[in-house]
């Protein structure tokens, strides 16, 4: 082989096997925040957690801390949170509305990144997380149905929104 062709094909071999990158913004924080809670005044409520709230979520949901600080809002009637998680190789940003008493309201996704599993924007899907509590099961594949393509954004997703559950419970309602 002539020592310059490696140079040459290593680029080529790369170009082919890379995917193409998705980048799919469906709404905006501020969309998001008017869909969920329309006509209501929202207030910045930064929550910068300690390790021992870290911690405690951690246990509680089972789901790794990665940022010790959450974008957070309040409303009169609730909470807006504005969240990430990996979905096979990048990350979903999605929101999610809780009532006064802390239960799902609704779960918009943002921003999708990856080439496949997009189906977690299906609002059948999103709908199965209404009326969920702190506490309450919320396993993919037992208590919130996975979606055939889409198996690992449902699991990042579902554990991202127990997360939030026990981040509330622990980080807001315990104050």
């Amino acid at each position: 082989m002539i020592p310059g062709a490696r140079v040459i094909v290593l680029p080529v071999a790369a170009a082919i096997t890379c995917q193409p990158v998705y980048a799919l913004v469906y709404m905006s924080v501020d969309q998001a925040q008017q869909l969920m809670f329309a006509g209501r005044t929202l207030t910045p409520m930064p929550l910068l957690l300690n390790a021992e709230q870290i911690a405690a979520i951690e246990r509680d949901s089972g789901v790794k801390v990665y940022a010790g600080s959450l974008r957070a809002w309040k409303a009169d009637d609730g909470y807006f949170f504005v969240d990430a998680v990996i979905g096979k190789h990048d990350l979903i940003t999605y929101a999610v509305a809780l009532g006064a008493d802390g239960g799902v309201r609704q779960v918009e996704i943002l921003e999708y990144r990856e080439a496949y599993g997009g189906e977690v924007r299906n609002a059948h899907w999103r709908g199965q997380f209404v009326g969920r509590h702190h506490g309450d099961a919320v396993q993919s594949g037992r208590d919130i149905q996975n979606i055939s393509g889409a198996t690992l954004s449902c699991q990042h997703v579902t554990d991202g929104i127990r997360r939030l559950l026990a981040t509330y419970a622990i980080a807001i309602a315990a104050r």
